[in-house]
């Protein structure tokens, strides 16, 4: 019997999971950027490197790009064409929205393989990291749209939840930060004895993997993606900085000495790739979070933001190292970082 009414019902009680981001993909979401409040005096900078990133997944899967209107369609047609981005392989959807952080606003997918609606949709509340960038009334509907387009069934467990605060090993594990979900500007009324309910039923994982901390000059207040990602299911590349004198040395020591204490479902200890923070990127005398585990997993490729940094070649062939099966390939995100994320938090991945 298909899914009519998801009032009341827990995923993970009927079988869904979200696949791990290096599960197989059917496609990658994404929300055009328009919104010039997030990158001040530089939007027009950013679209040759995005759609430098479009091209890299539309070689192994489709891309599907929410747009606000037609003209922001063409807009969007013109950049793709100068990067030479095959087209049959991109779909734009009319789902107007306020931003273009897709990790955080869009549909996550689960899947049951043995269930009659074999891919649902989770739509989390949305309120922009704690109602810092208001309007996001367009960004909080956008996975319910999804769903009514691909007549999905959508599960809405009604708390703030973000798609970067998260990182899965498809295996049972979700990795978070305290620094972010305890935060009391997203669910002041829940403790994270009930938030870890809402992940386990609701994203159909067994175990929360805590550490405290993200990077210094995220908005987010610490999302994962900036600092541990899991490259297989029991193996995670983390961030770390060098110098002593930065002030993300002591909280990203912190986070690894908790991940060295961490243990999975199976008893396994984590393997843990170290990987080196960028020199710091200052704009306009902001420090801004730039971060290579900010990579995103296409079905080929491995995506990774890089800062003009002498360390961008190590942090690429360490990366490269973890991923064997994809071409690991750096794309400049030094404009891009100015909306204090990068291509991480710019998709998200539909499951094949």
């Amino acid at each position: 019997m298909s899914l009519k009414d998801t009032s009341g019902i827990l995923p993970a009680s009927l079988g869904y999971a979200f696949p791990a981001e290096f599960a197989p993909h059917l496609a990658t979401w994404l929300s055009w950027p328009h919104k010039e409040a997030s990158w001040p005096g530089k939007i027009d900078s950013i679209y040759p490197n995005y759609a430098q990133f479009i091209k890299y997944l539309s070689l192994g899967e489709e891309v599907r790009i929410n747009v606000v209107d037609e003209a922001m369609k063409s807009f969007a047609i013109g950049h793709l064409n100068i990067a030479g981005v095959d087209l049959d392989k991109v779909t734009f959807f009319m789902h107007p929205t306020n931003d273009a952080w897709c990790r955080d606003h869009g549909p996550a997918f689960l899947i049951n393989e043995s269930a009659p609606d074999r891919k649902v949709i989770v739509d989390w509340n949305y309120n922009a990291w704690g109602n810092k960038y208001p309007p996001y009334d367009l960004d909080d509907v956008i996975p319910t749209l999804i769903g009514k387009h691909f007549n999905l069934p959508v599960f809405h467990p009604g708390i703030v939840m973000e798609g970067g605060s998260v990182e899965f090993n498809g295996k049972g594990s979700l990795m978070t930060s305290k620094a972010c979900l305890l935060n009391e500007n997203r669910n002041p009324h829940l403790n994270q004895s009930q938030i870890e309910d809402f992940l386990c039923n609701f994203y159909g994982v067994n175990q929360i993997l805590w550490v405290d901390d993200g990077i210094v000059g995220d908005d987010t207040d610490g999302h994962i993606d900036d600092t541990v990602r899991f490259v297989n299911e029991d193996t995670v590349i983390t961030v770390i900085e060098s110098n002593q004198q930065d002030e993300n040395y002591e909280l990203l020591q912190t986070n690894l000495k908790q991940l060295k204490n961490m243990r999975l479902i199976n008893g396994k200890q984590l393997n843990i790739v170290e990987l080196p923070m960028p020199d710091a990127v200052i704009y306009e005398d902001q420090r801004l979070p730039a971060s290579y585990a900010n990579f995103y997993i296409s079905n080929k490729h491995v995506i990774v933001p890089t800062f003009r940094s002498v360390k961008d070649d190590k942090a690429l062939q360490i990366i490269a190292d973890c991923f064997p099966n994809r071409e690991t390939v750096g794309i400049d995100s030094t404009d891009i970082i100015w909306g204090l994320g990068s291509f991480h938090c710019l998709s998200q991945q539909e499951p094949l």
